[in-house]
């Protein structure tokens, strides 16, 4: 079988997908898109791709291409990922999947019409120290878990985007579902899925931003599990997603920036004599989309359904949805509803 051939729509975010199509020995990047003509010319020159277009209907008119990255800014998720669902195209979709649950519920129909792999890229999931989290918290080794926290701290005012279409007042994006999902989806994987959320928010660092810059959100997840996520797009701070994972017999602190998670429990507490966290070296890859990219041509060359579907993208959207309904609100947000939106 020869190499699966690989596209990519949007260059900022998607330059990423390309590197990674082109470092995988099953894939080669036959096609690109983004509307900005001076970056995809020397984009294509730059990696020798064959066919270059600032209309992604043409990219994904190629017979010969099997797999699409959809990294586009958020507002153009459900149109092109519909239109490459419905070309017969494997997608890999930048997070968050949609901004409201009807593009979700859009995007949901129309992975189930096909034979094709549908994912959403939440980035997290593949990041050394959080992978390695997860796996000391399935082991049992900390315990039961009773209180999860995760943050996004991000100074949208150093990393706005190409064209600042962040900040676009004729299509607001929340930030706690652009960025926020991030940290939310990590506890939803760890977790589980919240049953409920009250938040609160505020607009004091970025006052010419359309949207509220800062939420902090408490959730009660399975098991009467608290937790909590922090989202700040105007911090005077450098970029974190710092995490703790408190259970019965120990702590983990972790992010994806460290080369290192801290993990303190009773095994190694009773030997050291006193409580205190002994670090666990890990590889540091805060955005690994190259193994995003390995994870979802594996399931394509050997049948296998991917785990992080386009459910799964929508309950994490309507997780953060909650959220944001809630601060506006003031009150408390059962999410189960919200779930059920596209489960139905």
């Amino acid at each position: 079988m020869g190499k699966l051939k690989a596209g990519v729509i949007g260059l900022h975010m998607g330059k990423s997908h390309l590197e990674a199509y082109c470092s995988n020995p099953y894939t080669e990047v036959v096609g690109i898109c983004d509307i900005n003509e001076a970056l995809l010319k020397q984009v294509q020159k730059q990696y020798a791709v064959p066919f270059a277009t600032t209309d992604y209907q043409q990219l994904l008119a190629l017979k010969d291409l099997d797999i699409v990255s959809v990294a586009s800014p958020d507002f153009y998720h459900r149109e092109q990922c519909v239109a490459a669902l419905s070309a017969g195209k494997h997608v890999l979709c930048e997070k968050p999947l949609a901004l409201n649950l009807k593009d979700c519920q859009a995007i949901v129909q129309a992975s189930r019409k096909t034979g094709t792999r549908f994912m959403i890229g939440q980035v997290c999931r593949f990041a050394p120290g959080f992978s390695l989290t997860k796996k000391i918290i399935a082991s049992g080794q900390i315990g039961e878990l009773y209180f999860v926290e995760s943050e996004y701290a991000h100074d949208y005012r150093v990393a706005t985007g190409a064209n600042n279409w962040r900040k676009d007042p004729r299509r607001p994006r929340e930030p706690y579902i652009g960025g926020g999902c991030h940290a939310v989806d990590l506890l939803r994987w760890i977790a589980g899925d919240p049953l409920e959320v009250f938040a609160y928010a505020n607009h004091k660092c970025l006052t010419d931003w359309p949207v509220n810059d800062a939420l902090v959100a408490i959730y009660q997840f399975p098991g009467q599990v608290m937790g909590k996520v922090f989202c700040s797009i105007g911090c005077i701070r450098p970029y974190t997603m710092r995490s703790v994972f408190y259970g019965t017999r120990g702590t983990i602190i972790s992010d994806n920036t460290s080369p290192f998670i801290q993990l303190c429990c009773l095994e190694y507490s009773e030997k050291l004599g006193e409580y205190d966290f002994v670090t666990i070296p890990v590889k540091t890859a805060s955005h690994n989309v190259a193994r995003e990219v390995e994870y979802l041509v594996d399931c394509i060359l050997n049948d296998k359904d991917v785990s992080m579907d386009a459910v799964e993208g929508s309950k994490t959207v309507a997780a953060c949805l909650g959220a944001v309904i809630s601060a506006r609100q003031g009150k408390k947000v059962k999410l189960e509803p919200l779930y059920q939106s596209f489960l139905e």
